[in-house]
């Protein structure tokens, strides 16, 4: 089944659906562009994009007819009247006011359809990731990787976050990354307790941890990965704290399986670090779904109760921050089977000295 077929087979809210973010406009056309409206019918779907990438896309899309864009709106009502849809869902949670304004306006006759429905049913196709997409995650990995191995030869006492950081970013793009996941995060002594810091002009000093939050981007699929690791030797509570992290996430991905909910594989970690007295010091979730997005459902976190899919890739990623001292953060991410899970990140997780 095409992309198209699997998301009718869910979808039955509106005669048609019109797709206009980039990341779904890709994932269902294989097209990456800035510009281009997919609207797809139950036995056919058009992509109308203009000129700038029309060559690109007659070369590159398969499963929709490629129409030049020359005037959308009205090409739009042809195709509606073709296929007598008088009704259409749009994306609720990437189209603008501004844009569903001007889609009612000209389309005064055709009922738009603006709850979650669409936008749910395609983040439930999202969520499965096919063999493809696997192995196009897995590359990613392997970049990111490739990458971690070089950056510990350029770690040292007195290069700054910063210059760890763009050297991360110039291994990924020479291993082959299309793009950075996110902005690379590179962090050391005090600052490693914040989680999401900056990489600053900070210099490493001897005896403080380092903090790297990175992934690569392979043909629109996303790495992630975290390590943390010590530029000499750590003191005693640094090593405990690293211990308990480490032993939390083997914990939750001991856990990992296709069917778990989301909150109870969150509590799993949580539950370790609470036990040895740093529970508020884990002040976010224990994992997300990546894929074409580098944040994408399904989530381990406390508020999500529904079951974790079989095919689904989510990091498992806990921490222990320390306001003013350091923090640990530890994450892997995982394919979700019915047995378990496979890890798809492979480089070492006990504590490296430098």
């Amino acid at each position: 089944m095409t992309r198209f077929e699997k998301l009718f087979d869910i979808f039955d809210g509106a005669d048609c659906v019109l797709i206009t973010s980039d990341i779904n406009r890709r994932y269902f056309t294989g097209m990456k562009s800035s510009a281009g409206v997919v609207i797809a019918f139950p036995d056919k779907a058009y992509l109308l994009i203009d000129f700038r990438y029309i060559e690109k896309a007659r070369a590159t899309v398969t499963d929709a007819e490629v129409i030049e864009a020359k005037k959308l709106y009205t090409q739009l009502m042809e195709l509606l009247k073709k296929h007598g849809a008088q009704s259409v869902a749009i994306e609720s949670e990437t189209m603008t006011v501004k844009e569903l304004n001007a889609y009612e306006h000209f389309f005064s006759e055709i009922r738009f359809i603006h709850d979650d429905s669409l936008s749910t049913a395609i983040s439930a196709l999202r969520a499965v990731k096919d063999e493809e997409e696997l192995e196009y995650i897995r590359k990613a990995q392997s970049i990111a990787e490739a990458a971690f191995d070089d950056i510990l030869k350029f770690i040292k006492e007195g290069v700054t976050e910063r210059e760890i950081a763009l050297e991360l970013n110039r291994l990924m793009f020479e291993y082959g990354a299309e793009d950075l996941s996110f902005d690379t995060i590179v962090l050391s002594g005090a600052n490693t307790s914040m989680p999401h810091g900056v990489p600053s002009e900070k210099k490493v000093q001897r005896g403080e941890f380092v903090l790297m939050d990175y992934g690569a981007v392979y043909n629109g699929y996303h790495s992630d990965m975290t390590r943390t690791i010590c530029v000499g030797e750590p003191d005693e509570e640094m090593r405990k704290v690293y211990d308990i992290v480490l032993s939390a996430q083997n914990a939750a991905l001991e856990a990992a399986k296709a069917g778990i909910i989301g909150s109870d594989l969150d509590k799993t970690a949580r539950d370790i670090i609470d036990r040895a007295g740093y529970g508020s010091c884990f002040g976010h979730s224990l994992g997300h779904g990546v894929g074409m997005e580098i944040h994408e459902k399904p989530n381990a976190s406390p508020n999500y109760k529904l079951p974790l899919n079989e095919g689904a890739v989510v990091t498992v990623e806990p921490g222990i921050y320390i306001a003013g001292k350091f923090g640990v953060r530890i994450e892997d991410f995982v394919i979700l089977t019915e047995n378990g899970c496979k890890n798809l990140t492979k480089s070492a997780k006990s504590l490296i000295t430098l």
